[in-house]
Formats: structure tokens, sequence, C-alpha cells
């Protein structure tokens, strides 16, 4: 009996280590679909340090207030995963920090106009977001500048890629394991 106690509460504790790992150090996420070419593929498994821009803390169902313990800079040119921006929308996005707070966002067609919203990441802590792929319009050019509260963190490796639609012991691509996405 104490031998199978003991199990239990290794393994419980184990588990609670694993579990406050995730949320507070690092996270594992998937890539959908292509369009992050060239840099990830649909089925890439990114590992997200959530230390990157300081632990994100609060801002959960407006129990606390937002903030971050050990606050860093977001850079230009970092890619970063974070919620989205959506209203009421869900997942995750994966994008390149394009423009910092303050900084106008232009093209080579043009100036960006996001409607209702001047072309500039003001006001304070919003970033512009780039997707990774040339013809995707699933970033800011669609939901404008994201809050510096919906970032989760810097993507720091990809840890391996499963193409899905194949039998989970196939699926696994070479040459996709522990790259670094910069």
């Amino acid at each position: 009996m104490r031998a199978w106690l003991k199990t239990i509460l290794a393994l419980a504790a184990a588990a609670l280590a694993v579990a406050l790992f995730r949320a507070l150090f690092f996270t594992l996420y998937t890539v959908g679909g292509d369009r992050f070419e060239p840099v990830f593929k649909a089925g890439d498994r990114v590992l997200v340090n959530r230390w990157s821009y300081g632990l994100r803390t609060g801002g959960m169902n407006g129990l606390f207030g937002y903030g971050r313990v050990f606050a860093d800079s977001v850079g230009v040119g970092d890619i970063v995963a974070f919620d989205s921006p959506a209203p009421g929308g869900e997942g995750v996005y994966v994008c390149r920090c394009a423009a910092l707070p303050g900084d106008t966002v232009a093209t080579p067609e043009g100036t960006i106009v996001v409607p209702g919203r001047a072309a500039t990441c003001a006001p304070e802590d919003y970033y512009w977001m780039q997707a990774l792929g040339e013809a995707d319009t699933i970033d800011s050019r669609l939901f404008g500048p994201v809050p510096e509260s919906l970032i989760l963190g810097r993507v720091c490796l990809i840890v391996y890629s499963h193409d899905d639609s194949r039998p989970f012991y196939t699926g696994y691509r070479r040459g996709r394991t522990l790259l670094m996405p910069y």
C-alpha cells in the first residue's frame, strides 16, 4: 500500500511540475495551414518562450489587471505567438513583428489603412504583426494592431513537424526537427 501511494504522489508531483513548466516557461503550439510558408509548414510544433517578453500576469476573466513580471520589449523582426485579437476569437497566431508602438506602417502599394483606425501602432503598447507568407492577409492588415496584453511570447524553436493527414507513425517529416525559425 505504501509503494502504491508513493507512486501516485510521484506521478501527481510530476504532472504538476509539467503543468507549471508549460504554463510559466514554455508552451508547444501546432502551426495550422500553409500561410506561414516558407518559415513554418502546416503541422510544425513550435516552442514558445513565455518569458521572452516577461511573464504575462492577470487579465484573466477581469479578475486581476494585466501586467508583466521582468518585462522586455518586442523587437522588429521577432516571430511572436499571440492570442487572437478578433472579438470572441479563439486560437493562437504566429506572425513577425513589423512595427513597434508609434511607427507608421507602409507597403509598396501605399500606406496600410485599417478600417476605423489610423495606420500607426498608436496607442501605446500596440504592435503591427505581419504574416510570414507573402499572400497571407491574416495579420494586422486584417485585425489591426495587436495589444501587448495578447502576446504570449517569442517562437524559439521548431521542435518537430508532423503531417497530420498521414498516420501517426509515418507522418513525421525528416529535416524539420529542432530548427531555429530565424
